[in-house]
């Protein structure tokens, strides 16, 4: 568990979230006295992975980057 104070916090906020969501207990204080705790909401997204999903497209079309005749009057 770390204890940062309010300056701090406010500073690297973002940094202090990500810490938090990594599963580090994260204490704001006023001075010595802790005033709150930053925890995860539960089902919160903790990270991206990359390559979720890879596979999922079986077939691309030959013609995908043609251009379509409906928008054949705004490409002149």
């Amino acid at each position: 568990m770390e204890t940062v104070g309010i300056h701090e916090a406010k500073t690297h906020f973002s940094k202090l979230i990500q810490r938090a969501l990594a599963g580090e207990e994260i204490v704001i204080a006023r001075g010595k006295q802790p005033l709150v705790k930053l925890t995860p909401v539960e089902g919160a997204q903790q990270k991206r992975e990359l390559g979720r999903c890879k596979n999922l497209v079986k077939y691309v079309a030959p013609d995908f980057d043609e251009p379509l005749e409906e928008f054949e009057s705004f490409m002149r």
